[in-house]
């Protein structure tokens, strides 16, 4: 199936009683493509990715997943099509080996139920050489591990599922400055091996090296969104702060708002 994006969401409005947490959001991520997901705490750029990867259902607007149309997705849904979420809350269980948490929910078995053990352990060390992961034994206990390998350990579960987009809800959060370096470096790699990747952050110096292009949510709305090729980081910092007091993108920054372009299209 020929498709442009991995994933659009359009017109996507999500409510939490009287709190309108997302209104009509239109977003996508194309094939092979880093979006950094930015905007303050409180923006609902979580509550956006908890739709596209099933945890929550919107109340009006529709999921687009390779050209295909859904009114809400469920998290074996998303999995089947190849989409994975990080959650910033680390889903690792910690006295159990690196190996055992790469394959959690997806052990291998003979046809009498018995755990392949070598061969889960033989492809999980695979998929960490992938990102670099190997000075640590897959038999090491995870709670062992830092938080930098511990991210990698997560994005290696994404790999091993074939995942074609990786969702990284605020990864670097609490990660020393040398761990947040590793985490940028796995994002890369995602990248060489052709996936997509929509990684989440408030920090935009986090995110500025690994992303392809911006997108800036405020208060539950897209208002912004950005090529890198036309920001520094000083530039998208500046945009976050006026965004942050008034609520609208400075003038001189305006030519290049993609979302004022399609505006302007329509």
């Amino acid at each position: 199936m020929n498709y442009e994006y991995i994933v659009e969401t359009r017109n996507i409005t999500k409510r939490f009683g009287n709190v309108v947490a997302l209104k009509n959001v239109n977003f996508r991520v194309g094939k092979n493509e880093i979006v950094g997901l930015v905007g303050d705490n409180g923006a609902g750029k979580s509550t956006l990715m908890k739709i596209i990867f099933g945890i929550y259902a919107p109340d009006e607007g529709e999921i687009i997943v390779k050209g295909m149309k859904f009114k809400r997705l469920t998290p074996r849904k998303a999995y089947e099509l190849g989409i994975i979420l990080v959650h910033q809350e680390r889903t690792l269980c910690e006295n159990h080996p690196i190996w055992r948490n790469v394959f959690m929910g997806r052990e291998l078995t003979n046809r009498l139920g018995f755990l392949k053990i070598k061969d889960m352990k033989e492809l999980a060390y695979k998929r960490l050489a992938e990102l670099a992961l190997t000075k640590m034994p897959v038999d090491t206990t995870v709670k062992y591990l830092s938080g930098g390998y511990k991210q990698g350990v997560q994005i290696s579960r994404a790999l091993l599922f074939e995942a074609d987009l990786v969702i990284l809800d605020e990864p670097t959060v609490q990660l020393s400055l040398a761990e947040v370096h590793r985490v940028l470096d796995y994002v890369r790699r995602l990248k060489q091996r052709g996936k997509s990747c929509i990684f989440i952050s408030h920090n935009i110096y986090h995110v500025y090296p690994v992303a392809d292009r911006f997108v800036i949510l405020d208060r539950g709305r897209v208002v912004a969104e950005f090529y890198k090729k036309d920001l520094t980081p000083d530039d998208l910092s500046n945009i976050m702060i006026s965004i942050a007091r008034t609520g609208s993108v400075p003038q001189e920054y305006m030519k290049y708002n993609l979302l004022q372009s399609k505006q302007s299209q329509a």
